[in-house]
Order: structure tokens, then sequence, then C-alpha cells
């Protein structure tokens, strides 16, 4: 096996998360080099405008800025926190919900970005120029699992452990910090932007209500363009008048697996993570794998 094909079968077998950042950093490096040989600045192309009608001369820049960044430890730093966080979250929720929180996280804080700009004085949070980098979908995700999931920790420096809570809070001041310092201030309200986003998206979750179910059918129906049309007909199954009536064995299983994640998840609302049993854990970090 040739070592390109060896690293196109590592890279299959990544989870979308792992793809995501293996995606940033090809990205990175393509862009440094033909910025630095060609002199050609592709990110411009990609990058989000301060001001609307750009962004309207390039609406896709409201995702794509989250796959530029300025240096290499802006791009460090924020896959290795997502790294983190997507472990943590995948292990609980669908992989599709945690990239909801991740993706409308950068469009939330792409959007703060623009309003800060175009409607506050520009002299007042300096927010003119471009936006880039996934800072905005990593801190969504640092919010959400902080409210969703507040006593979990993780181990430091293989050395103590933290709660996300206090990760959270600690992000969250030093992001106000240096906003009203006037230290890249346009990111800063970014960040904040994605902060609010993973809150409200716990937030309802808690209560019942996923917010993103909305975004994740449009996303599901974007990718459906690009997929190649199966010529297999489909065939309709009469219901009896039983709920589980002509149902196969493998939706049968799907639905009793959904009903016991929903009961886990249950758990974790009311009594946190840690109150789990060592299956009930295990049955989780399996179930995010699927």
């Amino acid at each position: 096996m040739s070592s390109f094909q060896d690293l196109k079968f590592k890279y299959r077998r990544l989870d979308i998360f792992g793809k995501i950042i293996v995606i940033n950093a090809i990205i990175f490096i393509l862009s440094f080099v033909l910025s630095a040989l060609l002199k050609w600045n592709i990110a411009k192309y990609f990058v989000l405008p301060s001001d609307f009608m750009d962004v309207l001369m390039q609406p896709w820049s409201l995702i794509t800025y989250g796959f530029f960044h300025s240096g290499f430890w802006h791009i460090v730093f924020n896959m290795l926190l997502l790294f983190y966080l997507a472990r943590v979250a995948t292990n609980i929720f669908r992989p599709k919900m945690v990239l909801n929180v991740y993706f409308m996280g950068i469009l939330f804080g792409g959007l703060s970005y623009l309003i800060v700009a175009n409607v506050i004085p520009t002299d007042f949070f300096r927010a003119r120029g471009v936006l880039l980098g996934s800072s905005a979908g990593v801190s969504a995700l640092l919010m959400f699992v902080a409210v969703y999931m507040p006593d979990t920790q993780i181990r430091l420096f293989n050395a103590f452990n933290v709660k996300w809570k206090h990760i959270a809070v600690v992000f969250v001041t030093y992001d106000i910090f240096r906003l009203l310092l006037g230290l890249n201030q346009g990111g800063y309200i970014a960040h904040l932007g994605g902060y609010l986003l993973g809150y409200l998206y716990a937030s309802n979750l808690l209560k019942g209500k996923d917010i993103g179910a909305g975004f994740e059918r449009l996303m599901d129906t974007f990718v459906g363009w690009f997929k190649p049309k199966s010529k297999l007909k489909t065939v309709h199954r009469r219901k009896g008048k039983s709920g589980y009536t002509g149902k196969t064995k493998k939706e049968f299983e799907t639905f009793n697996k959904q009903k016991k994640i929903d009961m886990i998840l249950d758990k974790i609302s009311k009594s946190g993570y840690d109150s789990l049993t060592t299956e009930e854990k295990e049955f989780l970090f399996k179930a995010g794998q699927d």
C-alpha cells in the first residue's frame, strides 16, 4: 500500500471531528504555501468581511471563515480544544448534534461580528477588517458542555482535574477582559456570539428542545444535493394497528436504542454525568461512535 493510500485509509477511519481538524490543518498549510511562494492570498475569498455588502458577494464566508486561521498557535490552540470538547460531547450526544453546535456557533459568531461592525460605531469596538478562525465554534462547544454537564471534568497535564464549567468561566472572563482592553475586538465579539449560542443550545436541550433540528435538516438537504441518486425503488410497507407492525428488526432496535439514550441523558440532566453507572457510560460511549 502506498503512503498516499495509507493516509487516505487513516483519514477515512477518523470520526467527523477528526476529519474537520485534518481539513483545517491542510487548508492552513496550503494557504501558507500559496501565500509564501506565489503571493496568492486565497484566504480573502473565504474569510468573513466586516461590511454587509461584501458579505452578500461571498455569503459562503459566514461558514468558511471558520476553516482559516491567522497563525500557527491560533490553529493549534483551536484544534486542540476542539479535539477535547468533541471527544467529551460525542460520547454522550449524536455526532450530528455536536456538529450543529459547532457550525451554528461559527454562524452565530460571524453574525455577531457583522452586527457589531455595522451597527455600533466603528471606533467603539474596532471590529472592521475580516474575521477568520474556528474560535466561535469552539466557544459554542465549550459553553454547551459547561452548561449541559457542568461537573464533567478534564484531566490537565496528567496532574489534576478541572471541571468544564470552571474552564468556561475562565475563558469568558478572559475574552471580556481582552475585549474591553481593545485587543482583537472583532474576534472576541465572535467568541461571545459562540458562547451565547452554546448556552442557548444547552439550556433548551435540558428542557427537551433541540434548537438545532431545523439547521440539521437544512444541512442534510444541502449535502443531499451532492449525493448520487439511487435508482432503487422505494417500497412502502403498510402499517398495522400496532405502532411496531411492519418495522424491520433493525428499525425496532434503533428505536429501543434511542429510548435508552434519552433515558440516560435525562438522568444526566437531573443528577450529572457522574451519577451514571459504568454500563451506562460504556453504552453512551459506544452509541457516540455509531
